[in-house]
């Protein structure tokens, strides 16, 4: 079979049947290829998660608890962009105000005032601090001083004034509170059952007003003592501040 002859032949088929056998199989080799390109990518959802042959993609959360956070990288606020310039006007109007607050206790330190009775000190006064308490078995503040004494021992009136009242606390035991003026008073507590004086009476610096006794439940586990408060303008105060030396 010659060149020309085939030449011929192709010729004969390309007019005739042969163009559109190749145009369909060339259309068929483009939808394959398009079936197969969408079928190996599956389709993207508006999500960006893919459906189709593939499972969808989902997004976990990771919660790292607290105790495996580095603390160094955490970040740290500053104080500056925590206090605008407002709020620092305030907090200096505030303190200007506790000073004159402490400013105006501070008037009534009177070193007149004696001890009701003698003996060191067991306790300190503290309301601003949490102390372990023996008795209670917890942490609490302490509104007096505890002065040690043995049970009778004489308990006077630290300054003149008038006896506001005489109570049977459940807690504190026998209580005498003794108003000196000014918006101040003196307590007494832990005193015996039996007292010197009754409500109302005017007492002068010294005078008796009973003795120590063992009736503080809640310091029984503690020395023998008298628990002595004393407050200015229904504050409790320091009696330390006003006792002389």
């Amino acid at each position: 079979m010659n060149s020309s002859s085939s030449d011929r032949r192709l010729e004969k088929f390309f007019t005739g049947k042969g163009f559109y056998i190749v145009l369909f199989l060339c259309a068929a080799v483009i939808g394959v290829s398009a079936w197969m390109m969408t079928a190996g990518n599956g389709t993207v959802s508006e999500n960006n998660d893919i459906i189709g042959s593939f499972p969808v993609a989902r997004t976990e959360t990771v919660i790292i608890p607290a105790s495996t956070v580095d603390d160094e990288a955490s970040p740290v606020m500053d104080m500056d962009e925590l206090l605008p310039d407002e709020t620092e006007e305030v907090l200096e109007e505030t303190e200007e105000e506790t000073v004159e607050v402490f400013t105006e206790i501070s008037e009534y330190t009177d070193p007149t005032f004696v001890w009701p009775v003698n003996g060191d000190i067991e306790r300190a006064h503290h309301t601003t601090q949490l102390r372990y308490d023996a008795t209670m078995c917890d942490w609490r503040t302490h509104n007096g001083i505890d002065i040690k004494a043995p049970v009778g021992s004489t308990v006077c009136a630290s300054r003149s004034g008038f006896v506001e009242s005489i109570t049977k606390d459940d807690l504190y035991g026998t209580v005498i509170t003794v108003d000196h003026g000014d918006g101040m008073k003196s307590v007494y507590a832990n005193l015996s059952d039996v007292t010197a004086v009754s409500v109302n009476d005017t007492v002068q610096t010294g005078a008796v007003l009973g003795s120590v006794g063992d009736t503080a439940i809640c310091e029984s586990a503690q020395n023998s003592h008298l628990h002595f408060a004393m407050s200015v303008n229904g504050e409790s105060v320091d009696p330390l501040n006003f006792l002389e030396a």
